[in-house]
């Protein structure tokens, strides 16, 4: 297959709309190249303006033809359906790009009826501002100019990580609901900001931009966060005394524990989308 450009993003929600700016945006396809579909022609033409793409309202089957690159960006609950509905009208070197979480390449394959080049890719919700982390994984039947369009579409979007598939539940847990995690830390940052007297506005700026800025010198630095931590703290001083805090009170062993109950259930989720499967087969 030469190198894909047409590309159709099946369920353009919020994560498949951010792909499709990134697509644009990263030159990785041309507007007239890209199709996308939506549930309601009302949802439709909002997006089609916004993109200058075509939109099919619940018309998945020709959203596929003429696609090179086809990105199911639906929920697990959907995926059989919306296979059902696009198998027929796929090629044999057509490459699916699968964002369902907990859903095995290989139930997909099996709801194909035959193998084709697939990805199974976790990005998260920050790529609604470019800056997702999205892992993917692949099967057999993929080849390397497979992977560097796939790679193309999501590096539009964030940074891109590979694994292979077994290590996606531990993404899902770590990176997909991470942003839930740290949420949860930024809203309790600023009820401490409030707590001692900050104003909202001011304990909300200065906890968003404590975080990113700390992420922002981990990834630029590449030291490990122990020795950045490290270089904050003086001896007797005010963060030894908020550090000690929350050692006391199991932060990291929380996070930790999160990550790795999070993890058994996407891998339950997966078990359970398999023994459904092949009951139903």
């Amino acid at each position: 297959m030469p190198q894909p450009t047409r590309i159709a993003v099946l369920g353009a929600g919020n994560i498949g709309a951010a792909l499709i700016g990134g697509i644009l945006k990263g030159g990785v396809a041309a507007p007239e190249q890209v199709v996308a579909t939506v549930h309601t022609k009302e949802k439709a033409a909002p997006l089609a303006e916004r993109f200058g793409i075509r939109v099919l309202a619940a018309e998945n089957l020709m959203a596929v033809d003429g696609a090179d690159v086809i990105i199911l960006a639906v929920k697990p609950a959907r995926m059989a359906q919306m296979i059902e509905e696009i198998r027929w009208g796929l090629r044999d070197d057509r490459v699916l790009v699968s964002l369902a979480a907990s859903f095995p390449l290989n139930a997909i394959e099996g709801l194909m009826g035959r193998r084709l080049p697939m990805f199974r890719a976790m990005p998260n919700i920050p790529v609604l501002v470019e800056e997702g982390a999205t892992c993917i994984a692949h099967n057999g039947a993929v080849e390397t100019h497979h992977i560097q369009i796939v790679e193309r579409i999501f590096r539009a979007v964030g940074v891109v990580s590979w694994v292979e598939e077994e290590h996606l539940h531990a993404v899902t847990a770590l990176s997909g609901s991470g942003p839930a995690y740290i949420y949860m830390v930024i809203e309790a940052m600023i009820a401490g900001g409030l707590k001692m007297g900050l104003s909202h506005e001011i304990a909300t700026r200065l906890a968003e931009q404590t975080v990113l800025g700390a992420a922002k010198l981990v990834r630029e630095t590449g030291l490990h966060p122990a020795i950045l931590k490290d270089q904050v703290i003086t001896p007797g001083g005010v963060t030894i005394s908020a550090v000690h805090e929350l050692e006391k009170h199991g932060l990291r062993s929380m996070l930790i524990s999160a990550i790795e109950t999070a993890t058994r259930h996407s891998r339950q989720m997966a078990q359970k989308v398999e023994e459904k499967l092949g009951h139903s087969a």
